[in-house]
């Protein structure tokens, strides 16, 4: 193109770029009580800053930009670049002026006794953001209070930004500059915690802006993209990636000091392209279909949008061409959350061959429909993920080695009454024969990281531990392609041993949970790295510690060779949980059956660990008043000794476990079995499925009975499935709802396989059908490298790579409330949507296999 052109075509961008934000409508509040126009909403505190976690980047003021989540965190901060557990403002109040369109906040630091009041007035094409103080900051936040608004790295990489008119780049990576302050300027992080490991030398990393300015312009050559803020106060723009790795680019003014009323104000302008509509996702099972297995398409549709008449199914031909076979009736479902369903049926086409959808002028990617697609679904999972997340074991695959053998120095005793994070804490006792801080041995064997971090947690455990039995039991699922030998602590992936890896995994689970009913005495909470700078470790897990066991008579950093003086070895938190005593007491009382030929001696100290705990967790359920338990583990505890009995029963046949199964289990049948927030439903399977699991032991007239449950549990069923398009439990809570989805889906192909004139095995097949892309938001599959189109990063330990391990299931759809659910597949960190489990997994594994049962029948 020659220079003439060139200069056309950038005039008509730039034509192209102003005139939609010249003619583009104003903000106004709609009835979610949220700023709304075509292309834009602006949320302020629809979402609150979680205690708990406290910055999970899902708060405060929120930009939706043309349908994608760009920023996030707009408040008062006291850092230039926050990171997660640095103070957060607590919501003092919060009210929406409809009639003027405006949102007023306050917010409080109980910390510092600061409130600061956030008012958000549409103005112009986008809304003004002004700081109210009532009293002058305090002397110790001069110079640190400020109003962030931070931005999705990845919606600005490969993009540019104007400051007064300078330009520049948005860094692809981190390069910013930053010094050294002394520890006594910082402001003081979550509970005393930091998250900076400075070796001694008491000072932490302060960031130096990229630019500032009084005018910033994001991404002005992208009008989907483009952002304006101005404001009389300066502007710096900041990389938060210097501090960890899930920062984003921040935009920031500080307050001033000795001044009160309004003290700040912003003008924030997103564009919004005119006439935006969202393009229809049509969601589909990335994975494929069988032939006889019904077959429906989900389209999701803008709210400016219409649903088309009819849509098409085209098969590709082996020399590339592509044939319709189906026309058909597109349907109208109805609105769901913020967007317009439909559904399009194609349950027809049974043909084995590959495939795909056109709806108007899209096309998907392609799918197959044969026989045999569920046979290997899990294989990932099984193969690769489980593997890596092994606990006490080098991890090698192929060319690449995952992690050494981690924590050598496991563990020491948590000390009293002390608050953790990641909602650890320990009593005003241990509860076991260790004083505070001191070894327990026997501990550094078997286990998994439980998820993107590297804590054992029990329950998790028991529910792997369960579930595999179930694998191993139910299907007979006796793959081997991982090599495990827990003599040299050796993991090698794709390489077959000669033994059942589900043995294998069931035997290094098995063997941590025996280690602390021997060793502590009872089941944990968990255990879990003592300090923050730890706890976000990244990597090899193997370097979180120095793996020598704590010695306190050495200096912190010094080492004999043996031992070490620095405190980083893990903490067990030890109080006691009738609640976790049952479950464990259920998990290997099953791994006792599974292991007996296998492990003999192991299997004999699992069902005799089993036996104890019934028995202890029975006493302490007696003097409830005087346990250290939650009130609402208190709760959980109720019924959950029923698996206990069952999974004892079968293991050691003695009646007297039967006995009490039958007499309990019809009470606790008769909670409610569904209601709004499917919590209900959740509950229920959890008596439910034992109570079907026990049919083979029980006889026709406890069947009988047992089908007037399985009817109001169909009900419930088909009560879900006039409340959104896709009939499934979709999460409204703070973590994504792939494990209640799987965990429902589990529970229909039980009481399918005992009733299946009541429930139909769709039921099972939609589950999986959801997860892997008939859902909302997108239609890629939350199984990492499962499906045609699969997640392509996943919050493993591996994030700050932007990868995924393969076979990882997300947790999915994450709601911003009021209506905007969301998974993210070009940010990993965003864990309540993207944090893979080993309890899910492990109920993957099982689901998968459950629906390959139906498909063989």
């Amino acid at each position: 193109m020659d220079r003439k052109l060139e200069m056309i075509a950038f005039l008509a961008i730039l034509f192209f770029s102003c005139s939609t934000r010249l003619f583009s409508q104003p903000l106004k509040i709609n009835d979610q009580g949220y700023f709304e126009k075509q292309g834009i909403n602006v949320l302020v505190f629809s979402n609150n800053y979680n205690g708990m976690f406290f910055d999970e980047k899902t708060a405060g003021i929120e930009l939706i930009h043309h349908g994608v989540r760009t920023a996030t965190g707009g408040a008062v901060r006291l850092q230039n670049t926050p990171e997660q557990w640095d103070l957060v403002p607590e919501l003092v109040s919060r009210t929406v002026d409809r009639e003027n369109n405006i949102i007023n906040v306050e917010l409080r630091y109980e910390e510092f006794d600061f409130n600061s009041k956030i008012r958000v007035t549409a103005k112009d094409r986008g809304v003004e953001i002004a700081v109210f103080l009532d009293k002058p900051l305090p002397e110790k936040l001069e110079g640190a209070a400020g109003f962030n608004l931070e931005f999705l790295p990845a919606s600005y990489f490969e993009k540019n930004y104007f400051v007064d008119g300078n330009p520049g780049i948005f860094p692809r990576y981190p390069a910013g500059q930053t010094k050294i302050e002394p520890k006594s300027e910082k402001i003081p992080q979550f509970a005393g915690h930091t998250t900076f490991e400075d070796r001694g030398r008491d000072e932490f990393i302060v960031p130096f802006p990229l630019t500032s300015g009084k005018t910033v312009v994001l991404a002005p050559e992208d009008p989907a993209n483009y952002v304006k803020i101005q404001s009389d106060t300066p502007i710096s723009l900041f990389d938060g990636r210097n501090l960890a790795q899930n920062g984003w680019f921040i935009v920031r003014s500080l307050l001033p000091a000795n001044k009160t009323g309004k003290v700040l104000s912003w003008y924030l302008e997103p564009n919004a392209i005119a006439g935006w509509v969202r393009k229809p996702v049509v969601g589909f099972s990335q994975v494929g279909y069988v032939p006889e297995q019904q077959k429906v398409a989900v389209i999701e549709l803008d709210t400016n949008d219409s649903a088309l008449e009819s849509a098409s199914i085209y098969r590709v031909t082996e020399d590339g061409k592509y044939q319709k076979v189906l026309d058909g009736k597109v349907t109208l479902w109805g609105q769901y959350l913020r967007y317009n369903y439909a559904k399009f049926d194609f349950s027809e086409v049974k043909d084995p061959g590959i495939y795909c959808i056109r709806y108007g002028d899209q096309q998907t990617n392609t799918f197959p429909i044969d026989p045999g697609i569920y046979q290997d679904v899990w294989h990932p999972t099984l193969d690769v993920w489980f593997p890596v997340q092994m606990d006490h074991m080098q991890v090698n695959e192929a060319y690449r080695t995952w992690h050494g053998e981690p924590y050598k120095d496991d563990c020491l005793q948590a000390p009293v009454n002390h608050e953790h994070f990641d909602g650890y804490r320990q009593g005003p006792t241990t509860e076991t024969k260790y004083k505070p801080l001191e070894r327990i041995p026997g501990m550094a064997v078997g286990g998994w990281f439980d998820a993107g971090d590297f804590d054992i947690q029990t329950g998790s455990h028991n529910s792997v531990i369960s579930n595999f039995v179930d694998l191993w039991e139910e299907f007979k699922v006796d793959r081997d392609e991982t090599y495990i030998d827990q003599k040299t602590r050796y993991v090698d992936i794709h390489r077959p041993d000669g033994k059942p890896d589900i043995l294998q995994q069931i035997e290094h689970g098995t063997l941590n949970l025996v280690a602390q009913c021997e060793n502590i005495g009872h089941p944990v909470r968990g255990i879990i790295v003592p300090n923050l700078h730890q706890y976000h470790h990244l990597g090899d897990a193997s370097t979180e510690t120095d793996n020598l066991p704590y010695n306190p008579n050495l200096k912190p950093y010094e080492t004999d060779g043996v031992s070490s003086g620095t405190l980083d070895d893990r903490w067990a938190f030890t109080n006691r949980s009738s609640f976790l005593e049952y479950q464990t007491a259920a998990s290997l009382a099953a791994a006792a059956r599974a292991l007996k030929g296998y492990n003999d001696d192991l299997a004999a100290r699992s069902l005799a660990s089993a036996t104890r705990l019934l028995e202890e967790a029975d006493e302490a359920l007696k003097n409830a008043a005087d346990s250290s338990d939650e009130p609402w583990m208190r709760m959980m505890a109720r019924g959950a000794d029923l698996n206990t009995v069952l999974q004892l029963y079968i293991t050691t046949k003695e009646k007297k476990h039967l006995d009490r199964f039958e007499a309990k289990i019809w009470d606790a049948l008769e909670q409610p079995a569904g209601n709004r927030d499917f919590g209900q439903m959740f509950f229920a399977g959890r008596s439910l499925v034992p109570a079907l699991k026990a049919i083979p032991y029980l006889g026709d007239a406890y069947k009988e009975k047992l089908k007037g449950y399985i009817v109001k549990y169909n009900e419930s069923i088909v009560e879900m499935e006039k409340s959104n398009p896709y009939g499934l439990p979709i999460s409204r809570s703070g973590w994504g709802g792939s494990g209640m989805i799987v965990n429902v889906a589990i529970t229909s192909y039980y009481a399918h396989e005992a009733f299946p004139d009541i429930i139909s095995k769709d039921e099972v097949f939609n589950g999986l059908n959801f997860i892997f892309g008939c859902h909302p938001y997108s239609n890629i599959s939350f199984v990492n490298a499962v499906g045609t189109r699969s997640k392509k990063v996943a919050y493993g330990n591996n994030r700050a790579d932007f990868t995924t391990i393969a076979g990882g299931i997300v947790p999915g759809l994450l709601l911003l409330k009021p209506d905007f659910l969301e998974n993210k597949d070009d940010w990993p960190f965003l864990w309540g949507e993207n944090e893979v489990t080993i309890g899910g997994s492990a109920e993957y594994i099982f689901l998968s296999n459950a629906v390959q049962h139906l498909v063989s029948e």
